[in-house]
C-alpha cells in the first residue's frame, strides 16, 4: 500500500503545529492511541523540520509528512528529515517535478481548472484544496470534480468537527485535512489524553457508522445483549433494545470501514461485494454475530 492509499484509507490528516521538538513525539504517540496514523508537521515553526526527524526516527507506526513546504529546498530537506510525503498550500512545478522525479507523495494546492490540469499533465491525481471554506467547500470541489473525474482533494481549512462526516461521505474527497485534533494551545499545555479523545471522535464521525435495522433473535435477553455489545464495541453504536429487523449498517465509507474493521479483527466476504461502477456501496462481514448476517451499505 503506497503512502496515497495509507492516506485515502485513513480518511485524515491531522495539521499539526509543533513549537518545541520535546513535543513531538508524545503528540504522534496520542494520536496513535486515537486511531490515527497519518499526520503532517507543518514548516510554520523553527521546530518543524526537527520535529519531523523525531516522529520519523521514533515512531514508526506514525506517517509523517511535511505541511507548508513553499520551495524545493524545503521539501528536500523535510525528505531528508524522514518526511514521507509533501504538503504545499499553492502549486509549485519545480517542487511537484522534483517529488514525481523521487517516488515522493506529493498533494499541492489547487483551486482552479488551469491549476488542477497542470497538476493533472504532472500525473497527480490527489490534490489539496486550501483554504477550502474560501474557495467554495464542497459545493466548489463536487463542480471541479465534473471535467475532473479522475481528481481527488484533501480540504483543509473550515473542516471541523461539525462538518468532517460531511466533506467525508463525498466521492470526490480523497481525506480531509484541519487542525482542530492537534490544537496548538492543547500541545503546549501538555493536553494530549484531549488530543487521543478528538482523534478517536473525528474516526467515528470519518465512518459514520450509523445502524439502519437490526433484530436480534436469541434464546433469552442475557444472549441477545452479549450480541448487541459485540456490535457496539465494533461500531461504537448504542444499543437500542426495542430494535426488530435485519442487520444493516451505513457508512461514510466502505474502504474505510473495511481498514477499521480489519484493525478489530473482523473480516468481509468480498464474494458478497456489490459495486456502482468502481464503488463498492454494500458487503457482508464474514462471520456471523450471533446467527445473524451483517452487511455494510455505502451512504
Amino acid at each position: 500500500m503506497n503512502v496515497l492509499e495509507i492516506i485515502g484509507n485513513m480518511g485524515i490528516v491531522p495539521v499539526v503545529v509543533i513549537e518545541d521538538v520535546k513535543n513531538a513525539l508524545p503528540t504522534a504517540k496520542a494520536m496513535l492511541a486515537g486511531g490515527v496514523n497519518v499526520m503532517e508537521i507543518t514548516l510554520r515553526t523553527k521546530a518543524g523540520l526537527d520535529s519531523i526527524r523525531t516522529v520519523a526516527e521514533n515512531c514508526q507506526d506514525m506517517l509523517v509528512g511535511a505541511g507548508t513546504v513553499l520551495t524545493l529546498e524545503q521539501g528536500k530537506k523535510c525528505v531528508e528529515a524522514g518526511a514521507k510525503f509533501i504538503v504545499s498550500p499553492g502549486f509549485n512545478r519545480e517542487l511537484v517535478m522534483w517529488c514525481a522525479d523521487n517516488n515522493v507523495a506529493v498533494t499541492p494546492g489547487c483551486v482552479t481548472p488551469t491549476e488542477i490540469t497542470e497538476a493533472m499533465s504532472l500525473g497527480l491525481k490527489v490534490l489539496k484544496f486550501f483554504p477550502a471554506n474560501i474557495y467554495g467547500g464542497l459545493p466548489a470541489m463536487k463542480a471541479l470534480a465534473g471535467p475532473f473525474g479522475n481528481v481527488k482533494f484533501i480540504p483543509t481549512g473550515g473542516v471541523n468537527g461539525q462538518n468532517v462526516g460531511e466533506y467525508s461521505a463525498a466521492s470526490f474527497i480523497h481525506a480531509v485535512g484541519g487542525s482542530w485534533l492537534c490544537d496548538k494551545a492543547d500541545i503546549n499545555a501538555g493536553n494530549f489524553d484531549k488530543i487521543t479523545a478528538l482523534c478517536n471522535e473525528a474516526r467515528q464521525l470519518l465512518l459514520g457508522f450509523e445502524l439502519v435495522h437490526v433484530g436480534i433473535n436469541t434464546n433469552n435477553f442475557k444472549e441477545s445483549l452479549a450480541v448487541a455489545q459485540k456490535i457496539n464495541n465494533a461500531f461504537g453504536i448504542a444499543i437500542n433494545s426495542d430494535s426488530s429487523s435485519h442487520f444493516a449498517i451505513r457508512t461514510n465509507s466502505i474502504p474505510r470501514a473495511l481498514m477499521h474493521l480489519a484493525k478489530l479483527g473482523i473480516e468481509v466476504d468480498m464474494d458478497t461485494a456489490k459495486y456502482k461502477g468502481d464503488e463498492m456501496i454494500a458487503v457482508y462481514l464474514n462471520d456471523q454475530i450471533g446467527d445473524f448476517t451483517i452487511h455494510l451499505l455505502q451512504k
